[in-house]
């Protein structure tokens, strides 16, 4: 192996490295796939247990295919990004419906599926097959950016491209699964974000970064712009029977296809709130009870949500559809729910703290 990058890195790996992670036994292009979307924005601590938990319900492609998306849903919930497990079941149907259950070992076939691109591409080649692909997911970045001293944030296309030239240059043409996995294991534990361990990190070296002592230039960030700010009523209707009414949401956007509960519109005032769910739905209800409000974090803006308890005297005019369900709290959180609305139902009065 001629690349002293790639030979430091796995003489690391082979003694400090990850070897025992759940996607690495009974290792397939559908457990690596799964892992891989699953990784996306979320830690390793926190995917295992999803992991596991989705393997144990959805043990392969053709499982995953044929379930009810609620299903799928319920199993993401409190990963975020939601769209992830929607595109993971469209593209579960397509491996099905396409390939015959098998997923291809071609990039190119491998990027055309819903929700996968390059470096994800890359993993499932690299990883299952045992293919030469160059990785280049957020931890690569990083350790690449800082080793090349590569200036400006990794969301511009020029650095991006300069970041993959260097990502196919170290990539070896033996023992790829373990470079794969190395290079991910030494962004998340040794060249992390803040605080990096220089003094444990095989490349140490030959690191521009580490040379230059600018370690904290690399990568570039990302340019700050103010997140803006949003308000919603969010109403807890509870009927005589102690059920109460879910909203499944529109397909895209924030939370798209998870059931969550009604919104009104923030202008209202809380003695406002029992004729406007009369209107809105066309039962009698109750005066409001607040609940402690919180604020939720999306990537792009922030959402202060007010919650309010309202007791609903007549269910007539809303019965059971596609978009809209009655369910005791227990049916409810066997449902895809986004994981603020799990944690009120769950605790409606902890939900200051999320």
């Amino acid at each position: 192996m001629s690349d002293r990058f790639a030979r430091e890195l796995l003489a690391w790996y082979d003694q400090h490295g990850r070897h025992d992670l759940p996607w690495h036994h009974n290792r397939n292009a559908y457990r690596v796939w799964v892992s891989e979307i699953m990784l996306q924005q979320t830690q390793v601590a926190t995917v295992i247990p999803y992991f596991e938990a989705f393997m144990a319900r959805f043990p392969d492609v053709e499982a995953l295919a044929a379930a009810p998306e609620d299903d799928v849903l319920s199993h993401w919930s409190g990963l975020g990004y939601y769209a992830r497990a929607r595109n993971l079941q469209k593209a579960a149907k397509a491996v099905v419906n396409e390939f015959g259950g098998e997923f291809p070992d071609d990039q190119q076939q491998l990027e055309a599926l819903t929700g996968i691109g390059r470096s994800t591409a890359a993993a499932i080649l690299a990883q299952a097959f045992g293919k030469r692909a160059a990785i280049l997911d957020g931890n690569v970045k990083r350790v690449l950016a800082r080793y090349h001293a590569v200036p400006g944030w990794p969301g511009q296309t020029s650095v991006l491209n300069t970041l993959w030239q260097h990502a196919e240059q170290h990539t070896p043409h033996i023992r790829v699964r373990d470079y794969t996995q190395a290079i991910m294991d030494l962004g998340a534990m040794v060249c992390t974000r803040s605080r990096p361990k220089c003094q444990q990190c095989p490349l140490q070296s030959g690191c521009a970064a580490y040379e230059n002592d600018d370690i904290r230039l690399y990568p570039g960030s990302k340019p700050k712009k103010a997140k803006p700010e949003k308000t919603t009523w969010m109403v807890i209707l509870e009927d005589h029977q102690g059920r109460i009414l879910l909203e499944r949401r529109p397909p895209s956007g924030i939370w798209g296809g998870l059931w969550s509960l009604p919104e009104l519109d923030p202008a209202l005032g809380a003695d406002e709130l029992s004729e406007a769910c009369g209107q809105a739905f066309g039962f009698a209800c109750g005066d409001a009870e607040l609940i402690g409000g919180f604020r939720h974090t999306f990537s792009h803006y922030h959402l202060h949500i007010q919650p309010a308890r309202l007791a609903v005297h007549s269910t007539g005019k809303v019965s059971d559809n596609d978009g809209q369900r009655w369910l005791h709290r227990d049916e409810a959180l066997t449902l895809g729910l986004p994981a603020p609305i799990r944690n009120l139902l769950t605790n409606p009065e902890q939900t200051a703290l999320i």
